[in-house]
């Protein structure tokens, strides 16, 4: 990697000297312009609409438009007057604990390298931070722009996340959540369930881009034919929608059995897939011992009926026998 900025880190008098390297990379696949007809590459050329002559990128200067039309000019030599551009230190504001920063904030993330023979103020530092659980609230000046910035540890490694001006989230109002209608109670109940089917702790490495996967494969299949374009496939029918998910209990009921049907369930769900398991076999258990009382019900009922009915004709020969012996 190659450092962008170098400067240091004022933690009260204490000096923390640090190189700054970018921390993520952006891994979508880069393409060019070209003429359809004929492949050519396009070009763009920085055209003046004064003289209609093009120019030069080291012939071009920055100008401001006021929202009442006033314009200012500014050159590189305006800009390097100004004290950001020459300000190399990250002075820390405060020390806050982390859930206190909105994820909305946060914008792009950089390591910090110690630059020193001895690194101690560094690991002091960030030691401290990682036993305080606290961020460091920092003030960061790159590319001639101040930023607000914060300043945690991650696997022993300063990292520095620039956040947001407050002013740079936009406020929503969105009418269509006026007198939206209040959840069911059943809804709010089976949607809490689903979140637990469905739980289990953060693995980044679970998740792949699979549009990115993909494109690769295509643009791979492409020069090993050697035709520079790609094969044409049959294009297949996009998924109807389930006309018969009618309603919010519907749909929920659908997801849960579906969750219950994969193959490899996370640990978090087995507590409940047992716990479903004993309710389906008390319910069946229960079903089961219903129908025996019901059945043993009827036999017993069958067997007093037929005892009756074997004790009438006993009955009526018992009489006969004493009419003959009187």
């Amino acid at each position: 990697m190659r450092s962008i900025w170098k400067g240091s880190i004022a933690f009260g008098l204490v000096n923390v000297p640090v190189k700054v390297y970018t921390a993520t990379e952006d891994h979508d696949i880069r393409f060019h312009q070209v003429h359809a007809k004929d492949g050519g590459r396009i070009k763009y050329d920085r055209v003046c609409t004064v003289c209609g002559q093009s120019v030069q990128y080291a012939d071009i200067d920055k100008a401001y438009e006021s929202p009442e039309g006033d314009r200012v000019v500014l050159s590189d030599e305006d800009f390097a007057k100004l004290p950001v551009a020459e300000k190399h230190e990250i002075p820390v504001l405060q020390f806050v604990p982390a859930d206190q920063i909105d994820p909305m904030l946060f914008d792009k993330s950089y390591y910090l390298e110690p630059d020193s023979t001895t690194p101690k103020a560094y690991v002091l530092l960030a030691k401290t931070l990682d036993q305080a659980e606290r961020v460091a609230v920092v003030h960061f000046t790159l590319r001639q722009k101040t930023r607000l910035a914060a300043l945690r540890v991650r696997d022993g490694v300063l990292v520095l996340q620039t956040l947001l001006w407050p002013d740079e989230v936009r406020t929503v109002d969105f009418a269509g959540l006026d007198g939206a209608a209040e959840p069911r109670a059943q809804e709010v109940k089976m949607a809490h369930t689903l979140v637990e089917s469905m739980a289990d702790d953060f693995d980044p490495g679970l998740y792949t881009d699979e549009y990115q996967i993909e494109l690769k494969r295509l643009l791979d299949e492409a020069i090993a034919a050697g035709s520079g374009t790609l094969p044409q496939r049959e294009e297949t029918a996009p998924a109807e929608m389930d006309a018969e998910v009618v309603d919010l209990v519907a749909a929920l009921q659908r997801s849960l059995e579906a969750s219950g049907r994969r193959t490899a369930a996370p640990a978090a769900k087995k507590p409940a897939a047992k716990a479903a398991k004993k309710t389906t076999a008390a319910k069946t258990t229960g079903k089961e011992s219903t129908a025996s009382k019901t059945t043993a019900a009827k036999t017993t009922a069958k067997k007093t009926t037929a005892s009756k009915s074997a004790a009438k004709p006993a009955k009526k020969a018992a009489k006969k026998t004493v009419r003959k012996s009187a």
